[in-house]
């Protein structure tokens, strides 16, 4: 199995809220995580790599769209899944 795919599962395995669940907004939410945290490390290196920007501000206004629904629906799970992940910090 490729070594991308190890870590996707890790995160599904943790943020999953049943067993199969891949499509919860906190999956969904870990896994953009996970890629712009990757993808923020690339910018670093390579500041002038225009596609790759548009696509990590892309994936940071879906994750901001994820978390501003789950806040709607649920505020705990919300908060919580800010606390776990790091993040607004």
């Amino acid at each position: 199995m490729e070594l991308a795919q190890l870590g996707k599962d890790e995160v599904i395995l943790q943020f999953q809220r049943h067993d199969g669940d891949t499509g919860s907004p906190e999956v969904q939410v870990a896994l953009l995580t996970r890629r712009i945290q990757h993808l923020s490390e690339h910018m670093r290196a390579h500041r002038k790599d225009f596609h790759s920007q548009r696509g990590l501000l892309k994936m940071v206004g879906q994750r901001r769209r994820l978390l501003r629904y789950l806040r709607n629906e649920d505020v705990e799970r919300h908060r919580a899944l800010i606390r776990e992940l790091g993040l607004r910090g």
